[in-house]
């Protein structure tokens, strides 16, 4: 049989992007399948994202994640895009199929599976307030969305963002949603049942930062949830934690989506048990 040294290539475009621990996951999760791939971790900032794309195509890569801030712009360099990522107006992953590559995203899935299993809790009926607007805000606040939230407030120091994420989202899904602008420290309320941190406040290296919010007033049974993945200990989930409130850290939204988009490149299943105690390692979690 003749030896086949070509590995498969698949990895992420994002700037900064040194901090982003998917490869870890990733490259646990093809070994354990027993797949010859490769997870890039490359970064491209956002003049040079259609360059960055081209070689995406000319070395026949068979998938790519986009973080900050490619998950919009990426948008018209793709082939296609699913109707699941343009309902949400970003994306987050994309797939090769023959020579066209076709705009997925896998964020919104990923954290409402985290939700669910991680956090024991339906989103169906419940009062939901998210941080930010970018493309991780959009994805979360879609699928929350369709799984029956009752009341979703964005809130944004962008108003034009914020507002045209709200007008979207509420387009594509006939949620009741509204927004509100960030001018000041935003103050949980005992109404709420579910707060998210979809802002990259907090992010390694501003470890240090927090989102500008008090949880004073928030519910006993709140749960606080921040997707950011590095580190998984945030300030908002400290603090969260100091007060007693349930909390989902950003590294379940990483395993789940990044699973999603592992079976999605591979056709494998993926092997979720192996992702999870990768990144439990490289975070001495």
């Amino acid at each position: 049989m003749t030896a086949n040294y070509k590995a498969e290539l698949v990895g992420v475009l994002g700037y900064p992007v040194a901090e982003n621990p998917t490869g870890v996951m990733q490259e646990a999760a093809f070994a354990a399948a027993g797949l010859n791939w490769r997870y890039l971790t490359i970064e491209v900032k956002s003049e040079a994202l259609p360059d960055a794309f081209r070689g995406v195509r000319a070395f026949g890569m068979r998938g790519i994640n986009l973080t900050i801030p490619h998950k919009v712009a990426i948008l018209p360099l793709l082939d296609e895009i699913s109707p699941d990522a343009a309902m949400i107006g970003a994306v987050n992953t994309v797939r090769r199929e023959g020579d066209r590559l076709i705009g997925e995203n896998t964020d919104g899935k990923g954290f409402l599976r985290g939700v669910r299993e991680e956090a024991g809790l339906d989103p169906k009926g419940k009062r939901i307030v998210i941080l930010g607007a970018g493309g991780a805000a959009r994805a979360i606040a879609v699928e929350l969305a369709l799984a029956g939230a009752a009341d979703l407030t964005i809130i944004n120091r962008s108003v034009e963002r914020g507002q045209t994420m709200v007008r979207d989202l509420v387009s594509a899904t006939s949620a009741n949603a509204r927004f509100e602008p960030w001018a000041k420290t935003y103050r949980a309320t005992p109404d709420m049942n579910i707060l998210v941190n979809a802002t990259s406040i907090g992010l390694f290296p501003d470890v240090n930062a927090m989102p500008d919010v008090s949880l004073a007033a928030a519910r006993p049974d709140l749960l606080v949830c921040d997707v950011v993945p590095n580190p998984p200990e945030t300030r908002l989930i400290q603090t969260a934690r100091a007060q007693g409130l349930k909390v989902l850290t950003g590294l379940a939204m990483l395993v789940y989506q990044g699973a999603i988009g592992f079976e999605m490149w591979t056709g494998y299943t993926a092997p979720e048990v192996v992702m999870k105690d990768a990144l439990a390692q490289a975070f001495g979690v």
